[in-house]
């Protein structure tokens, strides 16, 4: 056993009990079966696939259909590497446009062109449809409201960890620099 495994194994476990095993495992099934319903909707029916949906909508409530790149990559939970390979497609076909930030000479926006919210607008029927289908509607009107609150908070934290991991991971690399 080296270093490592021996610092986990003394780690102190707190386990699921049979109820909130039940619901994990709910939880990953039903998301990842919604996940695949929409995406598939988006893919059958949909001119944008759901990331671009999701892109999209982001750049759509921004003012003047603009955001930064760094700050559109924290809204979708991407890292940058892949939102540039996402917007290069899109940029591709017309739906967005990569712009230099005033005064900035580092940063870059990513602006919704006409073609891209016509397409967003297009896409928006079948979009909320398909959300309703598997999700809204299945769930009751407190349901919905309770499932909102749980994820604001999960989110909440799930973004607090990557942040700690994120800070960590730059004095690592500040005491290596210094070495």
């Amino acid at each position: 056993m080296n270093q490592q495994t021996e610092s986990r194994a003394e780690v102190s476990v707190r386990w699921l009990d049979d109820g909130q095993q039940w619901a994990w495992r709910r939880f990953l099934e039903g998301t990842s079966r919604f996940y695949e319903a929409l995406d598939r909707a988006h893919d059958v029916g949909m001119p944008l696939t759901l990331s671009e949906y999701h892109l999209l909508a982001q750049l759509s409530e921004a003012p003047e259909r603009t955001l930064r790149m760094s700050a559109l990559a924290e809204f979708l939970a991407l890292s940058r590497s892949r939102l540039t390979h996402t917007v290069d497609r899109m940029e591709a076909r017309g739906l967005v446009e990569r712009r230099p930030v005033p005064g900035d000479r580092r940063g870059v926006n990513c602006v919704m062109t006409d073609a891209g919210f016509a397409a967003l607008v297009d896409a928006a029927p079948q979009h909320v449809m398909a959300v309703r289908r598997l999700l809204v509607d299945v769930l009751e009107p407190e349901e919905m409201a309770t499932l909102g609150r749980a994820m604001a908070k999960v989110a909440d934290a799930a973004r607090a960890e990557v942040a700690r991991a994120q800070d960590a991971a730059g004095q690592a690399g500040l005491r290596a620099a210094n070495v």
